[in-house]
């Protein structure tokens, strides 16, 4: 029975070896990873509030109302305590002032309560820009605004805005990204490969963009460009400085990469027997580098989400009618509006979850894809 048992186990050990590819290794190796798998959530998260933003935003982001409005709470039980419903209040204007700013103080009118349920009607909208609907992820039953992160200085719903603004952010993020890494990563791997004096004068300037102060320029552009400029002017000079100075770093890490590939023995056997240049590049060193380029991927968009909102911060962003986050933020340049109405940070715990997400991502693909 033994003799039996044997080729069994083998075939079946050996079935199980032959069918596990390289993807299938790194997906095991990456759901063994709490910080990688909850990055990867939280992007998935991201992308599906930036794809159907109208779907999850239960306001117009362009309807105005009662300015610098609190958060409506959602309240389980009534003023007796009894269970109800899930439910909000609307806001009404109180006889009180706000000492700060004299303005009267606006509360939850509890005589007037909305009930709240999911896929509930709105604001029309075309779903994909495509499939006209009303419908809407949550709010209130009867169509009425709800603002759950309350209002910004025009009356308009902060939680729609930032559900929309997200697609602006990270469509900048992911075009400055996209062209850094196809720059960086050809210029990385032709340095290092062909070497000798083309490459020594590629650092050069490689080392020139690396040591441009960036800030500088930047604050010197919001000068420059004049305020009446149509917003896509303002995002094609956003996203090609952001390029011009990006790749640099990625072309760096690549070059090193190639360097090493370079002198390994099946790139040596391809030169060996005639092949060209062009495909010893993009056929066996592109694919053994695209690993450190997809965790270089998932660690530099953070940092292109947080340069975005801080140039929006300064001015230097979209103009409305678009929204992001970073123009949101503009909002929050005094102290006393931060402490009288603080719910206008919220964009930041946004930027800050995105942030975290794409670092616990690539965290989670470095140590994944790591052959070693």
């Amino acid at each position: 029975m033994t003799a039996d048992v044997r080729p069994a186990m083998v075939e079946t050990a050996t079935e199980i070896h032959h069918s596990e590819t390289y993807q299938a290794l790194v997906w095991r190796r990456l759901k063994r990873s709490w910080t990688g798998m909850t990055g990867l959530v939280l992007v998935c998260l991201l992308m599906l509030m930036t794809i159907f933003a109208e779907f999850f935003s239960p306001v117009d982001p362009k309807l105005t109302g009662v300015a610098f409005a609190a958060p409506q709470t959602v309240s389980l039980t009534d003023q007796d305590g009894s269970l109800v419903w899930p439910r909000t209040y609307k806001l009404g204007e109180g006889t009180e002032l706000d000492p700060i700013t004299f303005q009267p103080i606006i509360g939850p009118d509890y005589a007037n309560p909305v009930d709240l349920g999911f896929f509930v009607k709105g604001f029309s909208y075309k779903l994909l820009g495509l499939i006209p609907t009303d419908r809407h992820f949550f709010g209130g039953l009867d169509g009425t605004p709800v603002n759950f992160l309350g209002t910004d200085k025009f009356g308009r719903d902060v939680l729609s805005r930032i559900l929309h603004g997200s697609r602006v952010s990270l469509m900048i993020a992911l075009t400055v990204v996209f062209i850094v890494t196809i720059i960086g990563t050809t210029v990385g791997m032709v340095s290092g490969y062909f070497g000798g004096r083309f490459d020594t004068w590629m650092q050069r300037f490689v080392e020139l963009v690396l040591a441009f102060p960036q800030l500088p320029l930047y604050l010197a552009l919001t000068s420059l460009i004049p305020v009446t400029a149509p917003t896509h002017v303002f995002l094609a000079f956003v996203i090609f400085f952001m390029s011009a100075l990006g790749w640099a770093q990625m072309s760096r890490e690549v070059r090193g990469k190639t360097l090493a590939l370079a002198r390994i023995e099946y790139v040596r056997a391809a030169m060996a027997i005639g092949a060209t240049d062009r495909r010893i590049i993009f056929q066996h060193i592109f694919p053994n580098v695209m690993s450190h380029v997809i965790v270089s991927v998932t660690l530099a968009i953070p940092s292109v989400v947080l340069l975005e909102s801080f140039l929006g911060f300064l001015g230097f962003a979209v103009k409305p009618p678009l929204m992001s986050w970073g123009l949101m933020l503009q909002d929050t340049a005094t102290y006393s509006v931060i402490g009288s109405y603080p719910w206008i940070l919220s964009p930041v715990a946004f930027v800050l979850i995105t942030v975290f997400a794409f670092n616990a991502l690539g965290d989670g693909l470095r140590d994944a894809i790591d052959p070693y």
